[in-house]
């Protein structure tokens, strides 16, 4: 994780670097609506849709995307206890809701397939999801985690059916312009295929309802 205020004036920056084309085609790909719980657990029923969660909370935050070694979790922030409680809730949340759930997809950082496996029994892993190794992002690596996540946010899941990501802070930033904190909050996004989608809304770790009666 960098420094949010770098991360947005790289963000700013490299939009002015972009065509006037391109600029348009990333705002367009990413239109944000403000929908309620209920009305996005409701989307999330009939399914079509991809659900972007950062990963649950952490024992520290700190940026390790420099020193951390991919298959070593020694090497890496580590979910709390109340991070694998809120895992574990989640999953709980959609069984309870009848969320249809088709692939997980992690980052390869253990806290985000920690949070993936705790919540839903089964995910795979995606270096597509991964930070890249810096603490201040050059432009060209603000546009790489764009480009590798955008595929993943804008995919068509399978009929009824919802594709589940979970990753981090800065790719998501990097491909929507939109910061997800804290820790543990998820995006549904309406994927629309050729790297569009629209961000419906957001749902706190800890707002998933009991039921929508």
């Amino acid at each position: 994780m960098t420094t949010i205020p770098n991360l947005r004036n790289a963000l700013a920056a490299a939009l002015l670097a972009v065509t006037p084309a391109a600029a348009l085609m990333l705002n367009s790909t990413t239109a944000h609506a403000d929908m309620s719980t209920a009305d996005l657990v409701s989307a999330l029923q009939e399914g079509g849709h991809v659900l972007f969660i950062r990963h649950a909370t952490t024992e520290s935050d700190y940026a390790d995307q420099v020193t951390a070694t991919m298959g070593d979790c020694s090497t890496q922030r580590t979910l709390s206890e109340k991070g694998w409680a809120e895992a574990r809730a989640l999953g709980q949340a959609f069984d309870r809701l009848e969320i249809p759930v088709g692939s997980v997809i992690s980052s390869e950082y253990c806290r985000a397939w920690k949070t993936a496996d705790l919540a839903f029994g089964h995910h795979e892993k995606s270096s597509a999801l991964n930070f890249e190794p810096a603490e201040e992002y050059s432009d060209a690596q603000i546009s790489t985690m764009r480009e590798q996540i955008t595929p993943y946010l804008s995919a068509i899941p399978a009929p009824n059916e919802n594709t589940v990501l979970v990753g981090h802070d800065d790719p998501f930033e990097a491909a929507t312009g939109i910061y997800p904190e804290p820790m543990g909050i998820a995006f549904v996004l309406l994927p629309k295929g050729d790297g569009a989608f629209d961000v419906l809304g957001s749902i706190l770790v800890d707002a998933w309802p009991l039921d929508l009666n």
